[in-house]
């Protein structure tokens, strides 16, 4: 009986080993498929330790100094840029109030006029275009150019004036005026105009009001 016994412990040794050895080669195989899980995440989070620029070309505002405008309004112009949220915030019915009801679809709504049909398309006179809702200066008359588009164009705003964000379609940049927010238009980049920004800020008429550099 005592060989016997020996060969059964040696059996119970010999199981516990097949046993030990599967365990180890199972958590191994655990390890690995956590790794791999926990790699992307490593990545983004490496990733997002990475400075960002503070000047980002997609969202980049103009920095030209506004040199030409009249004293009173470039001062305007300077301190609406100093904060970033909405300075001449009102209800959308003081908004209907004081809008024409084209002015209130474009401005409030984010509607589009017609192609060709606005009165500043064409039109380039010495001065400054405001924001047809609460008088924040955007534009430069010497910023303005001929795209062809239908639209006033203009490839630069005046610095702080103008917010940018995706749009609704997800495709889009939308320009608003960052006082009081109202819809301007779209901004297009990288179309290859020959300006010095190669930007083109497509912006409604009806969103804007022109001021003459002679105008005191």
């Amino acid at each position: 009986e005592l060989p016997r016994e020996r060969e059964i412990e040696r059996e119970r040794e010999n199981e516990w080993s097949d046993t030990s050895s599967c365990e180890r080669g199972v958590g191994r195989m655990l390890q690995t498929a956590m790794a791999a899980m926990a790699a992307p995440f490593c990545l983004l989070h490496t990733a997002s330790r990475i400075p960002f620029s503070p000047v980002s070309p997609r969202f980049a505002i103009a920095r030209t100094p506004p040199s030409s405008l009249p004293r009173s309004r470039l001062a305007f112009a300077m301190a609406s840029s100093a904060g970033s949220g909405l300075t001449a915030r009102k209800s959308e019915d003081e908004w209907r109030a004081i809008l024409s009801p084209e002015q209130f679809r474009i401005l409030r709504q984010k509607g589009t006029e017609w192609a060709g049909t606005g009165k500043y398309n064409k039109f380039y006179e010495n001065g400054i275009y405001e924001c047809a809702g609460c008088g924040t200066p955007l534009y430069k008359s010497s910023a303005k150019f001929d795209s062809g588009c239908g639209w006033p164009a203009f490839f630069e705003g005046l610095p702080g004036a103008i917010n940018q964000s995706l749009d609704a379609d997800g495709r889009r940049i939308e320009i608003t005026c960052a006082a009081c927010g109202g819809h301007l238009g779209h901004v297009f980049k990288g179309e290859r105009f020959p300006t010095p920004t190669d930007e083109r800020h497509c912006v409604n008429s009806v969103s804007l009001k022109f001021v003459s550099a002679n105008q005191k």
